[in-house]
């Protein structure tokens, strides 16, 4: 699996940025997958709910199929958070041709920042030297790529061509 990552601090636009790049890339006939990373702790499946209740059971995995949606539970073991764990869900997005992550910093895959200078925060580029580009209208200081946060073409353009030998 192919992913992008989409990072940034707090209330820099990351999902912005991601909806309007899936709004461009599908209007190109892209198939894009995302996924939302996140270091909170929180429960996914609603307490009481039959599928809760399954997987209290004792339940490996466990699927949702209904009319509109579907989903599927699967703890994440201590066993395998030293592995990539981005790997459980490679099947899942088998038929897409790129993914685009929100968030993960500390991911060995491909970055960029979603980055705003009102913010008053410095980018994290500024440190990471791992982050390929900052998205932003503003010029901050740095030794990464700067995209225009205003170009939406351009940026896909840029994803594209990051993307290039799985567009094939």
């Amino acid at each position: 699996m192919h992913r992008l990552h989409i990072i940034g601090g707090k209330n820099h636009g990351k999902t912005t940025l991601i909806v309007e790049l899936v709004q461009e890339l599908t209007k190109r006939n892209v198939r894009v997958g995302t996924i939302k990373h996140t270091h909170h702790r929180h429960e996914l499946d609603v307490p009481g709910k039959d599928s809760y209740r399954h997987r209290l059971a004792g339940a490996e995995v466990v699927g949702i199929l209904s009319p509109s949606m579907n989903a599927v539970f699967m703890p994440r073991a201590e066993a395998a958070a030293t592995r990539d764990p981005y790997e459980a869900f490679a099947p899942l997005f088998a038929d897409c041709q790129c993914v685009l992550v929100e968030g993960d910093v500390q991911a060995s895959s491909p970055k960029v920042e979603v980055w705003r200078a009102e913010l008053r925060t410095p980018p994290l580029a500024t440190s990471d030297r791992s982050i390929m580009a900052v998205v932003t209208d503003d010029a901050p200081t740095i030794a990464a790529a700067r995209l225009a946060r205003s170009d939406i073409k351009g940026l896909a353009d840029w994803v594209l061509a990051m993307f290039s030998p799985t567009l094939r």
